[in-house]
């Protein structure tokens, strides 16, 4: 087996899932002063298309992104449908969930990571302002003690449902 480049240029973003998705980015930014914090809930349809190991699926989270320094901080708050998410808390309870890796080409790298024998748990695709942008989770928790995800990322974000603090939004 050929080695898997995804962490070849560093870890993108850690996440980490959590119970009360409000309560914790104030805790983050009254204890630390991180932001801004953008929300976002991912459900159809600004999430067109989700899959669940291999099959179509519907789920919804609520996310917070902001940054530690340079690295991207994602917040994750399960709502609704059978996710990795869900899975993770079940098993876990709540935590640091996974790391991100940013791709250029998802296809080829999916088609990477099932030659090295990971599959896709779950992804959803199309959140960009052009109907780009992609994640997906493989099952790497076995191997390294956490799951991988991939993203490619759009090349515009839509606008967020809300800014924490309000006035970091202005």
């Amino acid at each position: 087996m050929k080695p898997l480049p995804f962490l070849q240029d560093g870890v993108a973003q850690i996440a980490f899932v959590v119970e009360d998705l409000d309560k914790t980015v104030e805790n983050y930014y009254r204890l630390f002063n991180i932001a801004p914090w953008h929300f976002y809930t991912y459900e159809k349809p600004l999430v067109s298309h989700m899959t669940r190991n291999g099959a179509p699926t519907d789920y919804a989270m609520r996310v917070a992104l902001s940054y530690f320094g340079k690295m991207r901080i994602e917040l994750i708050e399960q709502k609704k449908g059978d996710t990795v998410y869900k899975e993770f808390i079940e098993n876990h309870g709540y935590g640091i969930h996974h790391l991100g890796v940013l791709v250029d080409d998802m296809e080829e790298a999916i088609a990477l990571a099932n030659e090295a024998g990971f599959n896709v748990t779950m992804d959803g695709a199309g959140f960009g302002l052009d109907g780009d942008g992609h994640y997906a989770y493989l099952d790497t928790e076995d191997s390294i003690g956490t799951t991988i995800e991939l993203i490619c990322r759009p090349k515009g974000r839509r606008v967020p449902e809300k800014i924490y603090p309000e006035e970091a939004g202005k």
